[in-house]
């Protein structure tokens, strides 16, 4: 069935217009999925991995203007938030001070090309479900408004443009991997392929913008997640990645107690290349080895910088094809209903192509580099008083280590989060760690210090304004 279940897969693709190298892309992977590869990495096969650090190197002025001013930004904008129950791009919600995501992105690359008269075009890659919204949110920065002020100009660039789509593809059924039907939803019959789609995006789809960036010449790119606002275009990192000669490169931070269950690098022991392990390549008998912070010390922040020409060169070698790691994801047709058939989801990271090229490397960055927001943990963080932004719409950590935050179910979705923090976030800033068990809504001014614990499993109430919790 499974040669009839590819057939009828690419078929599917065809007819929904996917680019044709996307297509091979999936049918790589499908063969790998047929075969019974699971993507897996066991601890057996990798050694940990050390690195330097940015603060040890040395980068002139000179070097690092240069470098940002060859470099092109994108985000990655294709998420919906949807465990934190959002049907909209994540990248809407409000940070800080009536602010979203897409509004501090602008302002920060607006901020770069001013301070050092750069071009640093800026593009998003959205999925089908993100990109009008995105697009109508920046409308208000292509002509250089937006309450920052022209600078060099508008977001617009002249040659690229604004945004490109990821590619989708089937969700097949587990059962004989063929793709899956759902007329009572047919948007349940795709799903993305990972954000190491990216390569293939740019690579493919006939707008071939690997080769416009060369041709507008651009010589490197820096990718990050967009919910990451740490991530800001940093003429000293173009300095370093320009530099070293490498042809891909990842930001990586020390990992603490809110990464353990997250991936890591490693280097594996067959060849001595960086490997990224994600936790969804973790064997079940190797997750003490995943959460141990002493032997696998450091993450992946997925801000990454690559040569334009070394992945145009390689792509080309590998006909579109860059063979990265793949990660099988087995879910339910209809998430919200468990009792619907086991579909598998073909994805890959686009992090694992560190270990496609010769030379690749690391270098350990601050963790004001990496503000990640995938839960309402992380999100009352970021609108706590633990960060402030500047006029550059740079995010500044305010105490020297963030607290660990660990909400109750009643938080987990967005809608019941702004319920419970009418006021906003506490003040965090003094605080190592916050625990909330069962359901409270939080007054205004209130201030958590030390290591705090709300309430417990099945309680409720109300934190009234003003409240001090905590040593």
């Amino acid at each position: 069935m499974s040669d009839e279940g590819l057939q009828r897969a690419r078929d599917k693709m065809a007819a929904e217009g996917v680019d044709p190298v996307a297509i091979e892309v999936f049918s790589h992977y499908y063969r790998l999925v047929e075969s019974g590869e699971t993507g897996m990495i066991p601890e057996s096969t990798i050694d940990p991995l050390e690195m330097d650090a940015l603060a040890d190197v040395d980068v002139p002025e000179d070097v690092a203007v240069d470098a940002i001013g060859r470099t092109v930004v994108i985000k990655l904008n294709g998420g919906l938030g949807t465990s934190m129950g959002l049907d909209r791009a994540k990248s809407l919600l409000e940070v800080s001070d009536g602010l979203t995501f897409l509004d501090v992105i602008a302002r920060q690359v607006l901020a770069v090309r001013r301070r050092y008269g750069v071009r640093l075009p800026l593009l998003f890659m959205n999925s089908f479900r993100t990109r009008e919204d995105t697009i109508a949110a920046l409308a208000p920065y292509l002509d250089g408004e937006g309450g920052v002020g022209s600078g060099v100009g508008g977001l617009a660039d002249t040659d690229l443009p604004l945004d490109f789509l990821q590619n989708k593809e089937p969700r097949l059924l587990a059962d004989d991997l063929t793709p899956v039907e759902w007329p009572a939803d047919p948007a349940l019959e795709w799903c993305p392929p990972g954000h190491g789609d990216l390569y293939t995006a740019l690579y493919g789809g006939g707008a071939g913008l690997l080769d416009t960036m060369l041709e507008a010449g651009f010589t490197q790119v820096f990718v990050a997640n967009s919910d990451n606002l740490g991530a800001v275009p940093d003429p000293r990192v173009a300095g370093w990645f320009a530099s070293s000669g490498a042809p891909f490169a990842i930001e990586a931070v020390r990992r603490t107690a809110n990464d353990r269950k997250g991936g890591h690098f490693a280097r594996r022991r067959t060849d001595g290349r960086i490997v990224l392990r994600e936790t969804a390549q973790t064997l079940p008998e190797d997750a003490e080895a995943l959460g141990d912070l002493s032997r696998h010390r450091f993450a992946s922040t997925n801000n990454l910088w690559f040569d334009l020409a070394a992945m145009k060169s390689e792509l080309d070698r590998r006909d579109g094809v860059l063979g990265l790691a793949m990660i099988k994801n087995v879910k339910t047709v209809d998430p919200a209903d468990p009792d619907t058939a086991e579909v598998i989801q073909i994805e890959s990271a686009m992090g694992a192509a560190i270990e496609v090229f010769e030379g690749a490397t690391t270098i350990e960055v601050g963790r004001d580099r990496f503000v990640p927001v995938k839960t309402t943990n992380e999100l009352l963080l970021l609108r706590s008083d633990c960060y402030d932004l500047d006029d550059d719409a740079v995010l500044h950590q305010v105490p020297e280590q963030v607290p660990f935050i660990d909400l109750d179910k009643p938080y987990k979705l967005l809608a019941g989060f702004e319920q419970r923090f009418p006021a906003g976030a506490p003040s965090l800033r003094s605080a190592r760690s916050l625990r909330v068990q069962g359901d409270w809504r939080f007054g205004a001014d209130v201030v958590v210090t030390g290591d705090t614990v709300v309430g417990e499993p099945g309680s409720s109430g109300t934190i009234e304004d003003g409240t001090r919790l905590g040593a």
